[in-house]
C-alpha cells in the first residue's frame, strides 16, 4: 500500500476544532497558544529560529516541512539548514548553558526509492547559526531581533574542517571565520556566503 505525502496548506489559526460536526469554540490558534507559547525553550526556540532566518530572506509565507532534508530552501534554490543555541533556558540554571550547535551530518530520504540514502551527509549549502546572545532572564524576549546574533558558514567548509563531527561550540565555529551579522545583515550575509561557494566550485571545476 502506498501513501502518499499529504498536501499541507497554511492555516489562519481561526479554524474551529469539532466534535461530530459541531465547533467546539475553541480555534486552532487556541492550541498554538497553549503549546508554543515558551520562546526561550529549547525546542520552540529552534523552530523560532528557522521562522526568522526565513523571514531575513522574505521565505516566510509558506508552511515548515517537519521531516525535509534542510530547513529552508530560497526561491533562488539556496539550501539552508538552521542551527540554534541560547546562554538562558527557560529552566533553573546554576550558570549559562555551554553553547553548542549541531553539525551531524544526516541520510537523505529519497523520493525515488522512497528509503533512506547509505551515505550520512549534509544536505545544506549553507549553515546559518542562530545565537540568542541575550542574558539578561528579566528582558530576554527572543521576538526582538536585535538580542539575537548570526553565524552564516558554507556546509563545504564544515566539511573540510569538521568531517563527521556532531556538533561544535561557538569558539570552534570563530575559529572557521563565519560571517557574522545580525538580523539586517543576514539576506546579504547568507547571499554573500553562496555567492563565494558557487566561484569556489567554478574554480575548482575549471582545474579538475
Amino acid at each position: 500500500m502506498e501513501l502518499p505525502r499529504i498536501p499541507v496548506s497554511r492555516r489562519t489559526g481561526d479554524e474551529l476544532f469539532v466534535s461530530h460536526g459541531l465547533g467546539q469554540q475553541v480555534h486552532l490558534l487556541e492550541f498554538w497558544q497553549w503549546y508554543a507559547s515558551d520562546l526561550v525553550s529549547n525546542a520552540t526556540r529552534g523552530i523560532l529560529a528557522e521562522f526568522i532566518v526565513a523571514m531575513a530572506l522574505g521565505e516566510h509565507h509558506g508552511v515548515r516541512l517537519e521531516w525535509d532534508s534542510f530547513d529552508i530552501e530560497t526561491s533562488t534554490g539556496i539550501r539552508i539548514e538552521v542551527k540554534s543555541a541560547a546562554y538562558v533556558q527557560s529552566w533553573h540554571q546554576h550558570d549559562y548553558s555551554r553553547l553548542q550547535f549541531s553539525v551531524r551530518p544526516t541520510r537523505l530520504w529519497s523520493a525515488e526509492t522512497r528509503a533512506y540514502c547509505k551515505q550520512q551527509r549534509r544536505q545544506a549549502d549553507i549553515y546559518v547559526f542562530a545565537l540568542l546572545h541575550h542574558k539578561d532572564q528579566t528582558t530576554i524576549n527572543p521576538l526582538d531581533l536585535s538580542q539575537w546574533t548570526f553565524y552564516v558558514l558554507a556546509t563545504e567548509l564544515l566539511n573540510q574542517q569538521l568531517s563527521e563531527a556532531k556538533s561544535l561550540s561557538l569558539k570552534r565555529l570563530e575559529s572557521l571565520n563565519p560571517v557574522q551579522c545580525d538580523f539586517d545583515g543576514l539576506y546579504r550575509a547568507v547571499h554573500q556566503v553562496h555567492a563565494a561557494c558557487s566561484t569556489a566550485s567554478s574554480s575548482s571545476s575549471s582545474f579538475s
